[in-house]
């Protein structure tokens, strides 16, 4: 065997005293100090000197992002128009992407290979497949949204927003995989700055949870909490406006009247509809063809009182002064968002008891009811909480003989806030002579603990608990109360909540359990073909929160005539007949 001859010498041979260059390869003393922070420099790319304004694309990305958006077509509570349809398609779509990655991550993990490139051929079987799946989706979604709009009478739509649904989910998902893409970067950053201090694993680690724990306080505190001061800025300015239509009572049993303890200008927008309208003695008269009163309407606006507390007991103060005490009816309203009563829910109970009645609400937030639902929980515990306490104070101090009949009501958030008064169903049956609450928020406690214990068999849309001696639901009082066929003595409380009321059906865990009312029969109003998604569903439900009151009465959270048949089940007055209700329907909700 004979000796390789030397190589010669090249320009690149380290110097002659034997220390390397920087050039032939070996680390520099910067290069170890990175490494032992776990940076490793990549080789630079041809475009390493230009800003990357998209995100790079992976095979496994995309298809996750391909299955999401078709299964985002899939039909939800409410009908969708193209832009809403777009925005869901689009989220859905960026946590596909997230979800493939994630996907293709923990495989390659398992299989312990490095990332290799895509061949030409799976991105033209991606391309392929995603025009026809998504084209088949489109359709079968617009199928779907049909379907949907012809079970609650909705007649409205919009080609143009269709077609552009498409192009609405692709600028939706490009606008988050760039914010993915920064936050991605961002936390690489924080990784290497870290790691001078560190070890690796402990500065990506540590910078996971830097990142994460930022964007989080952008978004909540930040994003979110500007929106808020920015909305009540911008609702405060309209409270101070009085509704069309809408004048100053000339009457002393109505807040902002004569010798009323609440001034006009403090009532708010809200509460001006609420003293400043309503049926008249004549109108209720003329209903139940015999003589009747004035209603009794009291209320306390944010600008009356500092306080919550405060405003509870002005509201009561004024209820007391117009003689609310001394009617046979007394009914507490907690208001949902900006202080809005349902004019069908009083205007019932007022018609119900020929007039001979008294209600009471109040004020705590500037924030219309979809907005507040989502910010304002802790004011309207608040305002329901003190606001019944007050009365109750003054009502249980009068004699047992002189009290008058007391009730409770409140939809969506006012259900929530009506709720927190009370322990549980005995107090409820204790304290009032009946409740009638609509459209209940999902995180209701007590909505949530009658729901929840159930009795076996009875589906989640129409609950049957305790044999339903005290609390009942159902969608449509009108077509009976379950259990039918069981005693409701006492006093009654009744839920009214529609299969297709989205209030009532969304929480968090619908991006990651399904519920029973998916799983269950469907309701008249939701099509059977809807299923549960983990993801897809959570955000559809979530985008049919702002439209929820946008669809015809009976269905969604839009409650109108079904307060008729609810007041007259809690209140049992004498002497109405089933045309009498027929008639009191078309007074409160007129068709056409």
């Amino acid at each position: 065997m004979t000796n390789d001859p030397p190589e010669p010498p090249s320009s690149s041979s380290p110097p002659s005293d034997g220390r390397p260059s920087p050039s032939d390869g070996a680390p520099s003393r910067e290069d170890d100090g990175r490494a032992e922070a776990g940076h490793v420099e990549p080789s630079p790319s041809p475009g390493a000197g230009k800003r990357r304004w998209s995100p790079r694309l992976s095979l496994p990305g995309c298809w996750g992002a391909l299955v999401l958006a078709c299964l985002s077509f899939t039909p939800s509570l409410l009908p969708r128009g193209g832009v809403l349809q777009g925005l869901i398609c689009g989220i859905s779509a960026a946590i596909g992407a997230g979800l493939g990655v994630l996907a293709a991550y923990v495989w390659r993990a398992f299989a312990d290979r490095d990332p290799r490139p895509a061949s030409r051929g799976s991105w033209r079987v991606l391309l392929i497949s995603a025009i026809v799946l998504f084209g088949i989706s489109f359709g079968f979604g617009q199928y779907w949204q049909h379907q949907i709009r012809g079970l609650m009478g909705v007649t409205d739509y919009n080609v143009l927003t269709a077609v552009a649904c498409p192009f609405i989910a692709a600028l939706v998902l490009w606008l988050l995989l760039v914010a993915g893409r920064g936050l991605r970067r961002l936390y690489h950053w924080a990784a290497r700055l870290l790691g001078r201090w560190i070890g690796p694993r402990a500065a990506r680690v540590v910078g996971w949870v830097v990142v994460v724990g930022l964007a989080w306080s952008v978004v909540s505190g930040v994003l979110l909490g500007g929106f808020v001061n920015a909305a009540n800025e911008a609702f405060s300015v309209r409270d101070t406006e009085t509704p069309e239509g809408v004048h100053q009572p000339t009457t002393a049993l109505r807040s902002g009247g004569p010798g009323s303890l609440v001034p006009w200008d403090s009532l708010g927008r809200q509460g001006r509809a609420f003293t400043g309208s309503g049926p008249t003695a004549a109108e209720i008269g003329a209903f139940t063809h015999s003589t009747a009163q004035e209603p009794v309407r009291a209320y306390a606006g944010l600008e009356t009182a500092d306080s919550t507390e405060a405003r509870a007991e002005r509201a009561v103060a004024d209820l007391e002064r117009a003689g609310g005490f001394a009617r046979k009816n007394l009914l507490v309203m907690t208001t949902t968002g900006s202080g809005w009563v349902d004019p069908a829910a009083v205007d019932s109970f007022e018609y119900l008891g020929n007039g001979d009645s008294a209600t009471v609400a109040m004020q705590y937030s500037y924030l219309p009811s979809w907005l507040s639902y989502l910010v304002d929980q802790s004011k309207a515990r608040a305002a329901g909480r003190d606001l019944f306490d007050a009365v109750y104070d003054v009502w249980s101090k009068l004699p047992q003989d002189r009290r008058p009949r007391l009730f409770v009501a409140g939809e969506s958030l006012g259900s929530f806030g009506g709720e927190t008064a009370f322990s549980g169903e005995a107090d409820l049956r204790n304290r009032t002579a009946g409740t009638l609450f609509a459209g209940p928020p999902n995180f209701n406690t007590l909505f949530r603990e009658f729901s929840d214990d159930r009795e076996a068999g009875s589906p989640e849309i129409e609950p049957v608990y305790k044999d339903g001696r005290t609390v009942r639901f159902t969608d449509d009082p009108a077509g009976g109360i379950p259990p039918a066929d069981r005693p409701w003595d006492g006093p009654r409380v009744l839920y009214l909540m529609h299969p297709s009321d989205p209030i009532v059906w969304w929480s968090p865990s619908l991006a990651l359990s399904e519920p029973d009312w998916i799983r269950e029969k469907p309701g008249t109003d939701v099509l059977g073909s809807m299923v549960w998604m983990p993801f897809v569903t959570f955000w559809q439900v979530t985008a049919d929160l702002p439209f929820s009151t946008g669809v015809p009465d009976g269905h969604g959270h839009t409650y109108k005539a079904a307060y008729v048949d609810g007041w007259n089940a809690v209140m049992r007055p004498a002497g109405f007949t089933a045309q009498d209700l027929d008639r009191l329907r078309e007074i409160i909700q007129p068709q056409g």
